[in-house]
Parts: structure tokens; C-alpha cells; sequence
């Protein structure tokens, strides 16, 4: 990938390229940041640029062995890590290598801007947790022990570290600690504070903001045939986020209902009647979903919450809500103020964290259910 397929953040582009042709190049590297905004493009662009020895006005010369084999992530000296799940049957834990042809497909068909979600249902992993095993640890040390294939240079990029096992974890500090010559590790995570701070230490911070909204207003116009009156508005929506505007774009020019929405609706208006029994049926239905869906449909929820405050608070101007969503919001709006908001936010963030801990899903969603129906009936 070159710059210039990179979505916005122009600055950094400039100061990443800078970095390389003045020879300062960091042995670790954390690139933090929602991973809708870019964090991958951003690395795949500058290890491409690293490894190219024709690179000519600040891009990577796009034809050379080295770019070639990049742009295809077949590269020998390059090395891709990502959590990981154990297939059916199977006794041995499994390294990243297992699942390389699904990475560079997920990888060429979200233009390197995908998240966690995506990518466990590319691998089948809707309800597993994955992983990045301690076998991942011997995999990197044998793999760099050779000499490099193709120019001096070798690199590790490694997607969600967070989801490193912490066998794995320690065998890459020592690694950090002693890192071989022109050898580069690009961490790319979306929740760095979770990190250990002898990682986070060791690494130079190159922290992803959100993506500027006159790039993502073309992008909308040239890769998602939006028109320009649609890329203004779904530009404002996706609040920075690549993924989110694809999402935006692909309800609709009407912002047509999502499953999300409509589980969510379902919810609120259950919960406002208090009709107990129908409330464990939706319990019953959303703990039948993969984890991976059931988180999605939290955080879907924790947005339209904190958006439907937005409006109770009379800030409807910086609202990132449209169609189905903002019609219903606006109605809703009053059942999320001051006496009940932040205890809302706290039960979808209890339900977020169980959910990930491999909690009972029956029992998380039957308590959120009732949890939400108090809350939602609860006056000010």
C-alpha cells in the first residue's frame, strides 16, 4: 500500500516518510488508534516505503520485487501476527501462519481498514475469543533468525497485541529488550492502554487520530459512489471512522433500519412498558447471537444512548444520527437524562465486559434486559 492510498492524516504521512529518509527508524513502533481510522493502512504503508529501495517523492516506487510482493503480502521479510483460534479437532495451538490466506483476503477487500469483528468472521471465530498464542512467540524468533531476503530490512507487524497470550507477551519484551540489527515491530492496537507498560516503554508512540473529514468525503464520493450532497452528511456521521462510513453508506441514502437498530428499539420500547416476559425473550434471542455480534450490538447501543443524551441536552447540532436512527432517537431522547444516563452507560459497559470474559450470555443479557427496563422507566 502506498500513501496516497492511505485515507486522510496527511501530517502523519509527512512525518512517517520523514522518519524513514533521515534514517530514524525506531525498532518498535506502537501505532494506536480505532482501527476505523486507519491504523493498518498507516503501517502497511510504511513498511512498504521501509522495504522499497526506488522510493521516489515520498512513496514507495510500486514496482520493484520488494513493493510487488508487498502489495500482495506474500514479502519474505515481512511478518504478519493476529489473534488466532484453534480449529475443530485440533490439539495444537495455532499460529498466525494457519490463517494467512484469510488475512490477505479481509486485508485486500476492506482496503486494510477492517476491525476485530470482521476478522473473526473471516476466520469462523463468532463465538471463540482469539488469540495471539505463546507458540506465536517461538514462530517470531525463528522466522527473524534468518537473514533477510530481500534488502537489509525485516519487520513484524502485529495486529491487536492486546489479544497477545501473556507467555507471548513476555518472550516479545525480551525480544524488544535485545532487538536484532534492522529488525522493526509495528504494533498496531486499538486499546493500548491495556498494554504492559514495559511494552508501551519500549515502543515510539505514533498515535492515529480520527480521519479528517474532507477525506473522508471523497473517499465517500470515489470508492462508495455517494453522491456530494450524501458524502457531506455521511462524512459528519462516520465521526472520523472509515468503518463508519461505510456502514452509513451501505444503509442507504434513507438510513434504513440495521439488525442493531432494531434490537435495540425492540428493547427500549420493552423495557419503557415494563413487559417482563417479552424482555426474556429478547434476552433469550440476543444470548442465541455469536460474541462477536453481541458486542457489536452493545457498543451500536452505547452510541444511540450517549447520541439520544446528546439531543435531551440540546446539542442536536454535533448529533451524528440520521434516517430510521435520529427518528427514533428524538423520541427517545427524554428516557436518557442527568438521573439515568450514566447508570446506562455503566450496564452496557458491564454487559460489553462480560461478554468478553466468556460470561454466561444467558444470564448477562436476562440481567441487562431487566436492568434496562428499571432504568429506562425510572423518572427524573
Amino acid at each position: 500500500m502506498k500513501f496516497a492510498q492511505v485515507t486522510g492524516h496527511e501530517q502523519l504521512k509527512e512525518r512517517l516518510r520523514k522518519n524513514i529518509d533521515e534514517g530514524r527508524v525506531s525498532h518498535a513502533q506502537l501505532f494506536a488508534g480505532n482501527h476505523g481510522w486507519g491504523t493498518l493502512q498507516l503501517a502497511l504503508a510504511y513498511v512498504q516505503y521501509l522495504h522499497c529501495p526506488n522510493r521516489t517523492n515520498g512513496e514507495p516506487c510500486g514496482v520493484c520485487p520488494s513493493c510487488v510482493q508487498m502489495q500482495s503480502l506474500t514479502h519474505p521479510d515481512v511478518h504478519f501476527i493476529y489473534p488466532t483460534i484453534k480449529p475443530k479437532g485440533s490439539s495444537t495451538p495455532p499460529t498466525s501462519d494457519l490463517y494467512i490466506e484469510q488475512w490477505r483476503e479481509v486485508v485486500g477487500e476492506n482496503d486494510a481498514c477492517f476491525d476485530e469483528h470482521a476478522w473473526y468472521e473471516a476466520i469462523g471465530a463468532d463465538n471463540a475469543q482469539g488469540l495471539i498464542t505463546a507458540k506465536e512467540a517461538d514462530e517470531i524468533i525463528r522466522k527473524l533468525s534468518y537473514k533477510a531476503f530481500e534488502g537489509k530490512w525485516k519487520s513484524v507487524v502485529i495486529w491487536a497485541p492486546e489479544k497477545m497470550h501473556p507467555n507471548c507477551t513476555n518472550a516479545l519484551l525480551k525480544i524488544l529488550e535485545e532487538p536484532w540489527e534492522n529488525t522493526v515491530f509495528i504494533l498496531i492496537s486499538e486499546h493500548p492502554e491495556t498494554l504492559l507498560d514495559t511494552i508501551i516503554s519500549r515502543c515510539q508512540s505514533v498515535n492515529v487520530g480520527r480521519i479528517e473529514q474532507d477525506a473522508l468525503r471523497s473517499y465517500a464520493t470515489r470508492s462508495l459512489g455517494a453522491t456530494e450532497e450524501q458524502a457531506d452528511v455521511v462524512a459528519k456521521l462516520a465521526d472520523g471512522s472509515l468503518l463508519t462510513l461505510r456502514r452509513v453508506v451501505a444503509e442507504g441514502s434513507d438510513g434504513s433500519a440495521t439488525d442493531n437498530f432494531e434490537l435495540f428499539t425492540r428493547l427500549m420500547r420493552l423495557s419503557y412498558s415494563n413487559k417482563h416476559l417479552d424482555l426474556f425473550e429478547w434476552a433469550e434471542q440476543v444470548a442465541a447471537m455469536g460474541r462477536e455480534n453481541q458486542k457489536s450490538f452493545l457498543e451500536y447501543s452505547l452510541r444511540l444512548i450517549r447520541e439520544s443524551y446528546m439531543l435531551t441536552a440540546g446539542m442536536e447540532s454535533v448529533s451524528y444520527l440520521w434516517g430510521d436512527e435520529k427518528a427514533f432517537c428524538s423520541k427517545f431522547a427524554p428516557f436518557v437524562a442527568n438521573h439515568n444516563v450514566e447508570a446506562i452507560v455503566a450496564e452496557i459497559e458491564r454487559a460489553l465486559r462480560d461478554v468478553g470474559q466468556n460470561g454466561n450470555a444467558k444470564i448477562v443479557f436476562t440481567h441487562f434486559a431487566l436492568a434496562m427496563s428499571k432504568l429506562i422507566a425510572m423518572r427524573g
